[in-house]
């Protein structure tokens, strides 16, 4: 393990008058009476959120919480990469590494991580111990953009894990983007991955897609929801995927447009029932804000849609007949909606050695129900530890 200098977050005061006199100055739009937030996000929702944002909401308070964890920086290859580590307190942890995606940040699994690496104090048992790695993607947060494209995070965790940290073999989890990335761990870095967990409906899919006589009705029905879903919901990710330089302009000015882009997102992909704050707290929508406002990253993080939509450096898609043969786990929640993937459409790609139908939670699980995916995650590793296959001769990963 290479020796890990410990990183800081410190904002100065000068950005946060700056912040405020931003959202003082605000230019609200009008909105079509009784639209709540069938146009976008609500404009009454957005004027109340600004005045807690300027009255009430610290960020000094939050800044001290996110540094109570472990967080570092490394160069690996083109990227700096930031982390948060915490190992975990108990005999032989498992590590993990948790990957997040757009619109969050790594402050949506600071929830999970005491629970993951001191069980006995949240319902587990000495076997659920884990040493927890939660990076932030290459132009998110405190990581740096990479240079030739396509973020391919993959590459940089296998390296985080193996090179930096010392880890032969390690589990990996994630969401949204995170659970891209995580899949093409499964997929590029057998060698190293024990095994992959996914609470996300972003699971790789067959390119092109098998022909209609080749599926069930339960699967033809999931790739209409998503072409409806595309044609419905999916504005956001064709303005990011094709002119993400012209919304940046505005994201990266205003503090309310820029909110006003991410909040949509915890509302419509979250188990709200049409009450955010059911779900999220003002403190915890504000600080993940936060993390883009101050570090500037919205069009480095948006860039992601552009890469992946152009193939600009990015992974090949699997093709027809070809799976992912790492052992995997998915927790599937209902607030992810028409979006829903059948487990045997998911067994096309992923070698599923568990499965779970959540009860509860959405899009934003670790921080919706953070219980019930710690607990699906000890579950598959025990699932995996009680199916260990002899790993003799694996010393690294390359």
């Amino acid at each position: 393990m290479k020796r890990l200098d410990r990183f800081e977050i410190k904002v100065p005061g000068t950005a946060i008058e700056d912040l405020k006199a931003r959202i003082k100055l605000t230019r609200w739009p009008d909105e079509v009476e009784n639209a709540q937030w069938n146009y976008g996000t609500s404009l009454q929702y957005m004027r109340d959120l600004a005045h807690y944002w300027l009255e009430y909401f610290d960020w000094y308070k939050q800044e001290q919480y996110l540094n109570t964890f472990n967080q570092h920086q490394v160069r690996i290859n083109d990227c700096s990469v930031h982390f948060v580590y915490e190992k975990g307190k108990g005999h032989n942890p498992i590590p993990i590494i948790i990957s997040h995606g757009w619109p969050s940040s790594f402050t949506e699994m600071l929830k999970i991580i005491p629970m993951l690496t001191n069980p006995l104090s949240y319902g587990g048992t000495v076997d659920d111990v884990f040493d927890v790695i939660v990076p932030s993607l290459p132009g998110f947060a405190f990581s740096s953009p990479r240079k030739n494209g396509h973020i391919r995070a993959h590459e940089l965790w296998a390296k985080l894990m193996v090179d930096v940290l010392g880890y032969k073999r390690f589990l990996a989890q994630g969401t949204d983007v995170g659970a891209g990335v995580t899949s093409q761990l499964g997929r590029y870095f057998p060698e190293c991955v024990m095994g992959i967990h996914i609470s996300s409906v972003d699971l790789l899919r067959p390119d092109p897609l098998p022909e209609t006589s080749q599926l069930s009705d339960v699967e033809i029905k999931y790739i209409n929801n998503l072409f409806k879903w595309n044609d419905e919901e999916n504005g956001y990710g064709h303005i990011q995927g094709t002119r993400p330089q012209t919304l940046a302009y505005g994201l990266n000015d205003s503090p309310v447009g820029l909110a006003a882009w991410i909040i949509e997102k915890y509302y419509q992909w979250s188990d709200c029932n049409k009450n955010i704050e059911s779900r999220f707290s003002k403190d915890e929508l504000l600080t993940n804000i936060m993390i883009y406002w101050m570090t500037q990253t919205v069009n480095s993080s948006i860039r992601h849609y552009y890469y992946s939509k152009n193939k600009v450096n990015s992974p090949p898609p699997l093709k027809p007949g070809e799976r992912i043969e790492a052992p995997t786990g998915v927790a599937m929640f209902p607030g992810e909606k028409d979006l829903i993937v059948p487990r045997e459409f998911a067994e096309r790609c992923y070698n599923i050695q568990h499965w779970t139908d959540m009860p509860s939670g959405g899009h934003f699980a670790a921080l919706e129900e953070p219980e019930l995916l710690v607990k699906d995650i000890r579950q598959f590793a025990q699932t995996l530890k009680q199916k260990k296959r002899s790993t003799s001769g694996i010393n690294t990963c390359q």
